[in-house]
C-alpha cells in the first residue's frame, strides 16, 4: 500500500481525530465523537483510500 498523504495532511488527520475522539470523553460527550477514527487511521497509516479512487496525492514528488 503506497502512501499518497503528505507530512501536513497526516499531521491535520492526525490532530483533527483526536480532537473528535475527545469529544466522547469530554464537551457533549456524544458518540458521534468515534467518527474521529477515520481521520486518526489514515493519518497514522499515511494512506487515504478516497484519495486513492480519485487519484490524488499530496506527497511530494519522489525524484528517481
Amino acid at each position: 500500500m503506497s502512501k499518497n498523504e503528505g507530512t501536513i495532511d497526516r499531521t491535520l488527520r492526525v490532530i483533527l481525530g483526536l480532537v473528535l475522539l475527545s469529544l466522547v470523553f469530554v464537551g457533549p460527550q456524544t458518540l458521534w465523537g468515534l467518527i474521529g477514527i477515520v481521520p486518526l487511521a489514515t493519518g497514522l497509516i499515511g494512506n487515504c483510500p478516497v484519495y486513492s479512487i480519485l487519484g490524488i496525492s499530496t506527497c511530494p514528488a519522489k525524484n528517481g
